[in-house]
């Protein structure tokens, strides 16, 4: 073989080789791995599963904590943990980044005006200030996810869900919970989502 024929074949090699290990070193992108999500979540995180929550726009560091939290088993749910071992940090960084540049879509879904009027005046007395003017705050560092315009299952799901215990949440929110319980009991918590709900 010629030794310029020799320098070609070596250079292409070579060219073959750091493509692949680039490639390899880089992982998956976020729209792949977000794209696994779809199945349950929707696609690009907008769910059509009255059970789950859309997770489109959802906050960056809302997003990677949430999903260490389902790793560690400290976030009460039925399949999420053992997804979100299944994801490298890395991996979980990339699907938040992917996630948070998604625009949030309200579920198109009914609820009952004369019980969404009287949670709009609960919102505004006990959870306005953490979860903004209609329930998505525009500063979620505060970690106060997006409640407007959730389904209403699974916003029912998750709020029994804080209720019994089986999920924590902050000294801040707990202290609301029980004032709320305390002064309307569980029709003030059925009003309030029906509020959310009503958010289009």
């Amino acid at each position: 073989m010629k030794q310029s024929s020799i320098l070609k074949t070596a250079l292409l090699t070579c060219g073959l080789v750091f493509t692949t290990a680039s490639f390899a070193g880089s992982g998956p992108s976020g729209a792949m791995l977000g794209n696994t999500c779809a199945g349950c979540h929707g696609t690009n995180g907008v769910s059509n599963g009255p059970a789950t929550p859309s997770i489109a726009g959802l906050d960056y560091d809302y997003f990677v904590e949430a999903m260490n939290e389902f790793k560690e088993d400290k976030r009460n749910t039925t399949i999420m943990a053992r997804i979100a071992k299944g994801y490298s940090e890395a991996e979980i960084e990339a699907m938040s980044k992917f996630f948070a540049d998604k625009e949030y879509v309200k579920a198109n879904q009914t609820a009952d005006a004369a019980a969404a009027k009287r949670g709009a005046k609960l919102h505004k007395k006990y959870c306005k200030n953490c979860h903004g003017d209609t329930g998505i705050s525009e500063d979620q560092d505060d970690d106060s996810g997006m409640l407007a315009g959730q389904w209403k299952p699974y916003m029912t799901y998750t709020m029994a869900d804080y209720k019994s215990g089986k999920r924590e949440y902050g000294k801040k929110m707990g202290k609301k919970i029980k004032k709320l319980q305390k002064d309307v009991g569980d029709k003030g918590f059925a009003d309030l989502l029906e509020y959310y709900a009503s958010q289009k």
